[in-house]
């Protein structure tokens, strides 16, 4: 937990330098981007479907907390006040990088750079420019680890459960972590990642997860009416 709370620091102060660095730009009177982001697009269902789908995948991760309230200290409480507090947060946060990231680039120039972040840096930050794919380096560890960590316990839990193999239900001697679990998802995420490019893991991932988060969705509501006395320590 230690080394994701590095990670996350880094990231957040990361994510200020570019909101600051677009304050910076707007006071400047660079607004033309804002005012007409979409003009020259035509719109189809396709492209539409893509885009909800790259957006479902930036806000992915809300739902990892859950996977983990066996290591929070009083979940009732903390759980329901770290989603209340970080979905909003994450939220503002991405608006605000949007944008930024349109006071100091135009559409085109967004869609054509390989990584926003460092064409970003590259025109606001100056000699500082290294800054941004560094930024970049530890956001993707940080969001590696977070993800490695919440679906390695999810494994452990589902074979706790009788829905995965025996095996992966152990945990290290010492360390006592779901050794198992973390190394087959490490496992599956390899294979995954050498399907193909991210833009189909996106489509792939975004459609396949959103199936599962709208039957647990609709799961627990079904369960309010049909179950209405289960204990629920979260509401």
């Amino acid at each position: 937990m230690a080394v994701q709370n590095v990670f996350t620091s880094a990231k957040l102060i990361a994510v200020l330098i570019v909101i600051c660095g677009g304050a910076y730009k707007l006071c400047q009177g660079n607004t033309q981007h804002l005012q007409n982001a979409f003009s020259g697009h035509t719109p189809s269902l396709g492209a539409i479907a893509t885009a909800f789908y790259t957006g479902l995948w930036a806000y992915d991760g809300w739902n990892n907390l859950n996977y983990v309230t066996e290591e929070i200290q009083n979940p009732s409480k903390n759980l329901p006040r770290s989603i209340i507090i970080g979905i909003p947060l994450v939220t503002l946060c991405y608006a605000l990088i949007n944008v930024s990231y349109l006071a100091a680039m135009s559409p085109t120039e967004m869609i054509e750079s390989e990584a926003v972040a460092v064409t970003f840096g590259n025109r606001i930050l100056g000699a500082m420019a290294w800054l941004m794919p560094l930024s970049v380096t530890i956001s993707t560890f940080g969001s590696a680890n977070g993800t490695l960590f919440a679906a390695g316990r999810l494994c452990f839990a589902a074979s706790r459960e009788g829905h995965l193999l025996d095996i992966l239900s152990y945990v290290h001697v010492r360390r006592l972590t779901p050794a198992p679990g973390l190394i087959f998802h490490s496992l599956i995420a390899g294979a995954m990642v050498l399907y193909g490019t991210i833009d189909s893991l996106i489509d792939f991932f975004s459609f396949t997860a959103w199936i599962f988060y709208g039957g647990a969705m609709v799961a627990l509501i079904v369960m309010r009416y049909t179950k209405p006395n289960y204990p629920r320590p979260y509401k």
